[in-house]
């Protein structure tokens, strides 16, 4: 919906697989960073990183995030960021499939989200590396409203060493 009020959006991006005009993963993540435009005002971006597969997929991931103004309610983000995604080729196949972009909705300024189609804060958030740390670089402060945790919490969670056992 229009004509919501000012909200602000932690999107997740990343590609596995080539893209005809824009090459390879990590290119196809710059070039999508530029076209989020077209939903709102681009205020921060995170470094792109490569990132081991996740699921049944061999190919390595090109990971970042972006920080996005934006008029759009949360499910007309969740559409528009499906919209980009359908440009750059993507089409649902399986689960942790190879794709050319992924785009996810991870955190917003209103807290959390429920309906049919969306669930904010994105459920796969606290375990996911290839997530936090780029978030962490643009957003850390941001709260997850599920855990209470910052997105540097969250993160420093996953890559604090296990003590020895007694």
């Amino acid at each position: 919906m229009r004509g919501y009020l000012s909200s602000t959006y932690l999107v997740a991006l990343g590609s596995n697989r080539r893209h005809h005009r824009y090459g390879p993963p990590a290119n196809v993540v710059r070039a999508a960073m530029e076209e989020l435009a077209v939903l709102g005002t681009v205020t921060a971006r995170s470094a792109i990183r490569a990132t081991p597969p996740m699921g049944p997929s061999r190919r390595w991931f090109a990971n970042a995030a972006v920080v996005i103004e934006s008029q759009l309610d949360p499910e007309a983000m969740l559409a528009g960021l499906q919209h980009v995604e359908h440009e750059f080729g993507r089409r649902k196949w399986r689960r942790w499939g190879d794709r050319v972009l992924d785009l996810d909705l991870i955190l917003w300024s209103g807290g959390s989200f429920a309906s049919k189609a969306l669930i904010i804060p994105h459920a796969g958030l606290p375990g996911r590396d290839f997530v936090l740390r780029p978030a962490r670089e643009i957003a850390g402060g941001w709260k997850d409203p599920a855990s209470g945790l910052s997105l540097a919490h969250l993160a420093a969670r996953l890559t604090k060493k296990k003590g020895q056992p007694r």
